[in-house]
């Protein structure tokens, strides 16, 4: 966790000597720089970060360009979108990736300070809004959102999981403002207040209650998709920028598109590139961008996030981190459209993968999917010491979770995942005769 503290610190000592001026052509004319805000953490922006530095394809692609220029990418890595917006509206940053509410205040802060941005493409998404989770320790008593009322909950103002939290408290009957103690805090302050006690709860983004939940320091109370409305992440660039570099900005998004075909391609592969870079386990990574993962990755920016945006301001209004803004003259996908070509009406028409339930075995370089969790439970019993992770979806929200964490429910011959205890509770009450079990007894049931 102090590594992170450490890296968005050593990120902002270095912007004096990389970040002046963003895009910028040196004394001779002939070397071009262009800087990249990106957040490594965040691994639903990794087509646009992480990933893509990895790979390379930006940098070959600016040099396939062959306008007479030599161009130099920096890469700044920060833990949350809010120091990307600072330094874009300072112009320093050219082209940032973070989440969908930190979009509306990269937006609003843009227009405020004259240095207007535009959300010109998407990197990760999910539909039902899975990509947010609440969860709590290992040990917590708390088992549905009405316990949080009164209860110190950590998360980051203005960020997607704060409005996950704010909406999700409302439609249980709590007020977000009054009803909880909310703590404004880093996803690694927050991360170590639930772990020391000081904090009863904590919403976040991913991957950070995948990652907790993995290492056993937390447990989901709240899945995100139980909200059902849709949450992304994106990139977004400088006006000016995008005006005076068109050429280098489609590059970008050409490279960005090539990543999402690479993560698509070889999730596992990617999942390990991920993992390498960022020192978060695969197997957290995959829980998000794997073949059936959370997120879903396509740079085309579809109607339902566009829509997904303009709803989401009234949270920010609400919270007086922002006014009114001008969604539509925000989003620009000009420049996407153009890079990709054709195959852009292909992605918007796109429906994300159907869930299912997955098996990676020790040393594989693929993992098998199954029909059923009662299938993976089969090849997980019969293969106990061979394997590195199972996920299994969420049988009301198709959430994926990891399967020895999930909460299981026995219906009949039935054996039902859930990411929440509230979510299962609501299905054994409906079902007469369901009931939950361990996941042990779910693997003896399915063997």
């Amino acid at each position: 966790m102090k590594r992170i503290g450490l890296a968005a610190s050593a990120a902002l000592l270095l912007l004096p000597l990389t970040a002046c001026g963003g895009s910028a052509v040196a004394g001779d004319g002939s070397t071009v720089t262009v800087t990249v805000g990106y957040q490594s953490k965040t691994i639903n922006t990794v087509t646009a970060g992480t990933l893509l530095r990895s790979l390379g394809y930006f940098e070959k692609d600016l040099d396939a360009l062959h306008d007479g220029h030599t161009y130099k990418v920096v890469w700044q890595d920060y833990a949350t979108g809010a120091p990307i917006t600072a330094q874009m509206t300072a112009g320093k940053i050219d082209i940032g990736s973070m989440g969908d509410f930190p979009l509306l205040i990269n937006a609003a802060r843009g227009k405020q300070l004259g240095r207007p941005t535009h959300l010109v493409s998407v990197t990760g998404y999910n539909l039902r809004g899975g990509l947010n989770t609440i969860v709590t320790a290992p040990s917590s008593k708390l088992a549905s959102l009405t316990d949080l009322k009164g209860k110190k909950v950590s998360t980051s103002i203005g960020s997607a999981a704060d409005g996950t939290l704010v909406r999700a408290l409302q439609r249980a009957g709590i007020d977000p403002n009054q009803g909880i103690e909310k703590l404004n805090q880093q996803p690694a302050v927050g991360a170590s207040a639930l772990t020391a006690g000081s904090a009863d709860a904590l919403s976040q983004f991913v991957a950070w209650p995948g990652l907790l939940t993995y290492q056993g320091r937390a447990k989901a109370l709240y899945d995100g998709a139980q909200l059902n409305l849709p949450t992304f992440h994106g990139v977004t660039a400088r006006e000016d920028f995008a005006k005076r570099s068109p050429a280098v900005l489609e590059a970008f998004l050409k490279a960005q598109a090539q990543a999402t075909g690479y993560l698509n391609t070889h999730p596992v592969a990617a999942a390990e590139k991920v993992a390498n870079a960022t020192g978060l386990p695969a197997e957290v990574v995959y829980l998000y961008n794997g073949a059936h993962g959370i997120s879903t990755f396509a740079p085309a920016v579809k109607p339902q996030l566009v829509s997904a945006l303009k709803q989401d301001v009234s949270v920010l209004k609400a919270a007086k981190l922002t006014g009114d803004v001008d969604v539509d003259s925000f989003v620009d996908d000009q420049y996407v459209k153009k890079a990709l070509g054709a195959s852009y009406a292909e992605q918007l028409a796109a429906a994300p993968p159907a869930a299912a339930s997955e098996a990676w075995p020790k040393g594989a370089e693929e993992t098998r999917a199954f029909k059923s969790p009662a299938g993976l439970l089969r090849y997980v019993a019969a293969h106990r010491d061979g394997i590195r992770a199972a996920y299994v979806p969420d049988a009301t929200t198709g959430t994926l979770w990891f399967a020895d964490k999930a909460v299981w429910v026995a219906d009949g011959d039935q054996l039902l995942p859930f990411v929440a205890p509230a979510t299962a509770q609501a299905y054994t009450s409906a079902h007469g005769g369901a009931r939950v079990i361990t996941y042990a007894d779910a693997l003896e049931r399915a063997a």
